[in-house]
């Protein structure tokens, strides 16, 4: 009994101290959270140093500042914030809220080609000036570029225009519907996260990626002025960058010529005609007429699809006329090896031709595939590598043969594999046909009383662009790629004494790019 009480009172004395000891608990765990946090933060912040680059080098005539050491992977961003729904806007957020925001653009808001001018000339005078940092930051500069095929396309369209003898490589961020150039490079065709981490992690992937070369091509389109109405490219609504490129030559170009309509730009992805860029304009005016209903990349593809079955590509051959098809509508001429035309056989049914430089089209299908060599019609073919100088023409009959490329090896109508593709309009063959590079669709006017309608695609040169390590783009400098089973003659001196002038050589995608008097372009490095 007597005992009692004493075990009472100790029961009472040790109950404070299991608080106490569990406060101290907390208060461990809790400092060593914020430790660990702390450490996180500083390495996220020490990594993305390595992409930072001090305002000084972007704008001319600022502040001197400290600067620390040379990032090993400088970076400019350029992004379509009305890309992707409301992708593309929170996208601009993320990134200037992790870099210097004087480094991400929204080319909506700046031309690319009036941010690159204005940085590169200031680089070149800081190198001029002797500045090691600069000099460093231009060596080591890549681009990322955000948004559709188009706003890709034109990036490379600026860059190649500057004529750079280091130009920097390009990584592109899969914002549009259809994303063929980031799923050629292994970039991904779907929308990416816009949030801290995602950011993050696609710079790292940046920084790791290796340099390709890949192809470009230029096209010419010439008709005789018609006496009545218009023959210039009518595009959905307004005119996409693709034929911002894609505009008339001056009077004092070389490629122009008297009583003719000139027009010239450039593609990287594809070339196509027919029923595809039919569908894909169809698709364009509606998102134009209506941007609300065309907010995220499902409901964007279930759209296109739906317009490919109502204007009646699933029946082509009881809904449209056999005028609109390839060979009733022009004459096909390739050139494989230089100075050798040959005319180009085109079934009577195919109603789209494509001419393709990447195996990525239509969302990251590839209709070429791997040719079979065993096979006779197939020996003179050689899978498609992206900087061999040849483009790969592919024909359909209707949106039923498209859904081909869905199966294993499916493909379309393997026609040719080409240096030089000529395509000449029959008189009255049709007042109209559809065309799209790079995803850009327009409607084309046809002179109906004239059949000399010329469009002409030929090699324009090389430009640097990223990708990953498993991109599904395949290049014939790879160790596994046969080199005698690829290519064809450089024919560059036969392009440059067919078009000639500087005018042909150049895009037209960076029409403010302006060096002035006293630089000489050439020597920007």
């Amino acid at each position: 009994m007597g005992n009692t009480p004493s075990k009472a009172n100790n029961s009472q004395k040790k109950h404070p101290r299991k608080p106490a000891g569990r406060l101290r608990f907390w208060c461990f765990l809790s400092n060593q959270l914020s430790a660990s946090m702390e450490e996180d933060s500083h390495s996220q912040s020490a990594s993305l140093k390595e992409f930072y680059i001090p305002s000084y080098v972007l704008l001319p005539d600022s502040e001197s500042e400290t600067v620390p050491d040379v990032p090993r992977c400088p970076v400019l961003v350029f992004i379509n914030s009305k890309s992707g729904g409301q992708l593309g806007g929170d996208l601009l957020v993320t990134y200037r809220s992790l870099l210097n925001k004087n480094q991400v653009f929204d080319v909506g808001e700046e031309a690319p080609d009036k941010a690159l001018r204005r940085i590169y000339l200031n680089l070149e005078t800081l190198k001029a000036n002797g500045d090691a940092y600069a000099t460093q930051i231009q060596e080591r500069l890549r681009i990322i570029v955000a948004g559709g095929d188009g706003t890709a396309g034109w990036l490379l369209g600026v860059v190649c225009d500057l004529k750079l003898s280091h130009p920097p490589p390009i990584a592109t961020v899969p914002l549009g519907t259809g994303n063929n150039l980031p799923f050629a490079f292994g970039w991904g065709k779907k929308n990416p996260g816009t949030d801290r981490h995602a950011v993050e992690q696609f710079l790292r992937h940046v920084m790791n990626a290796k340099e390709m070369k890949i192809d470009n091509w230029h096209i010419l389109m010439r008709m005789r002025a018609p006496k009545e109405g218009s023959c210039d490219p009518i595009a959905p609504l307004e005119l996409p960058h693709s034929l911002h490129a894609f505009g008339r030559v001056s009077a004092t170009d070389e490629l122009n010529k008297e009583g003719y309509h000139t027009f010239r730009g450039g593609f990287w992805n594809y070339f196509s005609m027919g029923m595809d860029a039919q569908v894909s304009y169809a698709f364009h005016s509606e998102r134009k007429l209506h941007p609300e209903k065309f907010k995220n990349q499902l409901v964007n593809q279930s759209t296109y699809a739906k317009l490919g079955c109502t204007q009646g590509w699933f029946f082509a051959s009881l809904v449209h006329p056999s005028s609109h098809n390839i060979a009733q509508l022009a004459k096909v001429k390739v050139m494989k090896k230089c100075g050798q035309w040959r005319d180009l056989e085109i079934p009577s049914s195919i109603r789209s031709i494509v001419c393709l430089n990447l195996p990525s089209f239509s969302g990251g299908l590839n209709p070429w595939g791997t040719p079979n060599t065993k096979k006779s019609q197939y020996k003179d073919f050689t899978p498609p590598y992206v900087d061999d100088g040849l483009l790969e023409v592919v024909g359909f009959r209707d949106a039923w043969h498209g859904l081909v490329l869905y199966a294993p090896s499916g493909h379309g109508t393997r026609l040719a594999q080409a240096h030089r593709i000529c395509f000449e309009f029959h008189k009255g063959g049709a007042d109209h046909t559809f065309m799209r590079i790079d995803g850009e669709p327009w409607k084309q006017p046809l002179p109906v009383d004239d059949d000399t309608v010329v469009v002409e695609i030929s090699h324009h040169g090389q430009v640097n662009i990223l990708a990953t390590r498993d991109c599904q783009s395949k290049s014939v400098r790879d160790p596994s790629s046969s080199p005698s089973q690829h290519g064809t003659e450089d024919c560059q001196s036969d392009d440059d004494s067919s078009h000639g002038g500087e005018e042909h050589r150049k895009f037209g995608a960076a029409e403010t790019f302006k060096i002035p008097e006293d630089i000489d372009i050439s020597h920007i490095s």
